[in-house]
């Protein structure tokens, strides 16, 4: 399913997706009028999202009781090169940082079952594994 993005005046996008519309902006300090969340809160929304609502299908068909999940996401971009885990060549790499919070009556294997389940929704694998951009092509006005 598309999504379309149109940036017309400023920093502020409009996005559009099936029947939905939202907004991306930058804060005040980055040159935009901090109306809407930035991109970058944006992805670590659909992340976080993504892996909750995982979770919880995955409880619901397990029959576990699962409660509430909270989860908090926060990355930061290094050189390639200054990142110790990093053997390869890429100029960056970026670290998610994660923490997740599953209420209910659970065992600790049912949490750690389910800490594993949220690392394997579409958008973690999305941002995980190797993605390639291929241009679409538009109509020109």
């Amino acid at each position: 399913m598309p999504v379309d993005i149109v940036l017309e005046n400023g920093t502020r996008a409009t996005i559009n997706a099936r029947q939905h519309q939202w907004h991306a902006d930058e804060p005040a300090d980055a040159g935009g009028a901090d109306s809407a969340p930035t991109p970058g809160e944006m992805m670590l929304g659909a992340l976080g999202s993504c892996m909750a609502i995982t979770c919880r299908l995955y409880a619901e068909r397990k029959g576990w009781d699962l409660q509430r999940v909270e989860v908090t996401l926060d990355y930061e971009r290094f050189k390639g090169g200054d990142y110790p885990a990093h053997e390869g060549s890429d100029a960056f790499v970026h670290e998610v940082r994660e923490a997740l919070v599953f209420h209910g009556d659970l065992d600790d294997k049912q949490r750690r079952r389910l800490r594993d389940i949220a690392g394997k929704c579409p958008i973690h694998r999305l941002l995980e594994y190797p993605a390639y951009f291929v241009e679409l092509a538009l109509a020109e006005e």
